[in-house]
């Protein structure tokens, strides 16, 4: 690890043009090559800032007032330029769709070599040694928007390596990524730095999926501050993510359950490496053995049956086959599986955006395919995946009230229920802002807001929690779960395993268009043979009751879900 630091911030502050108050305040902190960071914190509290001011975004993109200082390799970065910034560090943002610039995968790694004119041979060689390390050598002629998550992930990182850069800033890397995905995502990051040597920037709200790798420091933050910057293990053992509200592993909140209190000696970051005593593996059992187990699947009256649906799209992909599910009344129905096994489709064909080929489906009792998107519409909402797909006014509150709009609902009315649904969802202090001054994870909770606004009986969400800090994802969920009590249907489409866990009933497991397993989310994770085909991750709660010598670990799972409802209750 080098001595002079890479990325340097002395007292460093930005306030941005727009703002009455400063975003960043006091910044100080050092990066080294070879290190491996984690920015983490809740949604505002200055993360995204951070990065900005890092790759040159700030303060030649994104203007404002700097205090302080910010070197990188040792010069000031508002002396340097972001043509000069981009050949040292290099960013693959969280939406990698918005990277892509050639029309093949070779195209867009090229893409930063042609702009500094280097020869074509030259050109050729590097693209091929990036593709065969990042294994993409077998798509350098595919359209890079055709490929997987994953895929699209690398061919990202692909485009940044050919600078040979100091430092690589990855911007909530994990989102969109089904569970398998994210930890091949994390494992490709920490190989690029052993294999480059550089230092590692990962800004992510996930905390346990990024741990999976080692990690040398995490820098937390809250509301433009650093409140700690420690290594993991100490950070875990400390009260201060629960303070910042960003969720701690899922496996150190059942053991603190249990009465056992990790020490940093126990190396508590990462469940594999975690060491318990004889005593701590006792209480732990002891308290599987005293913890009741609530009986979970009710039966609902059906509201949606859909029978042997079948759809193909036009360039002969099979999306979904055959498919067969109810989803009841009142129900909270997860929907899981890996990128591209079918689930969004699934939820187009019953919105009606999509026309199935063969299958039939009622809607209490109603023939839903005889209707209409808008008829569709007064009894389904659908949140889309991406929230920029969704939004068409310039500001929060027009977006929110677009649907009361178009329903010929009156002023007054419309102000009230747009004003209620904007306190449930965290917005309200933006009422008055344009939606372009949000996050992604802000603009997600617009999107849930407007359709709220309208009183669906059903809800869809495709990825509700992308982009949210735990604080903001309990909120959103708990009104979700509050709309369930009172008899929204809910089904949401989803990556996140807390989520499938914690709030759904019953969980649908799609795999190359078909379902292959219903069950609770308990039983899906903690059976070997469902995780693999659907590129699922077992919970860390799995491996605790292996260490402890539990041998029903769904039974353990369930438990440790119901007991922390009733703690967080």
């Amino acid at each position: 690890m080098g001595e002079e630091p890479v990325i340097s911030f002395k007292h460093f502050g930005f306030q941005y043009r727009a703002q009455a108050e400063p975003t960043l305040h006091d910044i100080s902190f050092d990066i080294r090559k070879g290190e491996k960071i984690l920015i983490a914190g809740p949604s505002g509290c200055g993360k995204s800032t951070i990065a900005s001011a890092i790759n040159g975004l700030i303060p030649f993109a994104y203007k404002g007032t700097i205090t302080g200082s910010l070197k990188v390799l040792g010069k000031e970065t508002r002396d340097m330029g972001i043509f000069e910034l981009s050949h040292i560090v290099g960013t693959v943002l969280q939406d990698t769709d918005a990277q892509f610039i050639g029309m093949t995968v070779a195209e867009d790694i090229a893409f930063a070599m042609e702009n500094d004119c280097r020869k074509t041979d030259e050109m050729h060689q590097r693209v091929s040694e990036i593709a065969k390390t990042l294994e993409l050598d077998a798509h350098l002629k595919h359209a890079p928007g055709e490929m997987s998550g994953g895929q699209k992930q690398r061919v990202s990182v692909g485009g940044v390596m050919v600078d040979d850069v100091d430092v690589f800033l990855f911007d909530e890397p994990l989102a969109n990524l089904d569970p398998a995905t994210g930890r091949q995502a994390m494992e490709l990051i920490d190989g690029i730095q052993r294999l480059t040597g550089a230092a590692v920037i990962i800004i992510e709200h996930r905390l346990e999926d990024v741990l999976h790798i080692p990690i040398d420091r995490v820098i937390l933050m809250q509301e433009g501050r650093i409140v700690s910057d420690s290594s993991p293990d100490e950070l875990l053992v400390s009260a201060r993510l629960a303070e910042a509200g960003i969720r701690e592993p899922l496996y150190l909140t059942a053991m603190k359950y249990a009465g056992v209190r990790p020490t940093e000696e126990q190396q508590p970051a990462r469940i594999q490496t975690l060491a318990l005593d004889v005593c701590d593996k006792a209480l732990i059992r002891a308290w599987y053995h005293e913890a009741p187990e609530e009986e979970k699947r009710r039966t609902a009256e059906p509201f949606l049956q859909i029978r042997d649906l079948e759809f193909t799209y036009e360039n002969g992909f099979r999306a979904t086959k055959n498919i067969s599910a109810d989803i009841g009344k009142g129900e909270m129905l997860a929907v899981v599986g890996k990128n591209g096994a079918g689930k969004t489709t699934f939820a187009k064909l019953i919105c009606g955006f999509e026309r199935p080929q063969a299958g039939r489906m009622l809607l209490d009792g109603k023939d839903l395919l005889s209707m209409s998107i808008k008829e569709r519409a007064e009894h389904i909402g659908y949140v889309m995946q991406d929230p920029n797909q969704m939004i068409c006014k310039t500001m929060i509150f027009d977006e929110v009230a677009l649907g009361l709009v178009n329903r010929g609902k009156d002023s007054e009315f419309i102000q009230e229920k747009v004003y209620q649904v904007l306190k449930v969802c965290g917005l309200y202090p933006f009422r008055n802002w344009p939606v372009s001054a949000l996050s992604y994870g802000q603009k997600k909770r617009v999107t849930i807001a407007s359709i709220l606004a309208l009183d669906p009986e059903m809800i869809i969400l495709d990825e509700p929690t992308a982009g949210q800090d735990f604080r903001h994802y309990t909120e959103i969920m708990e009104f979700l779960r509050e709309l369930n009590r009172s008899g929204l249907t809910v089904v949401m489409i989803t990556h996140d395993m807390h989520l499938m866990l914690e709030y759904s009933e019953r969980t649908v497991v799609f795999c190359d268009g078909s379902i292959i397993k219903d069950a609770t989310g308990a039983e899906i994770l903690t059976d070997p043979v469902t995780v693999e085909k659907a590129a699922l991750k077992e919970t860390s709660l799995y491996y605790l009751a292996d260490q402890c010598g539990i041998s029903d670990a769904r039974s353990f799972v369930q438990r440790f879900i119901d007991h922390d409802r009733r703690v967080r209750a």
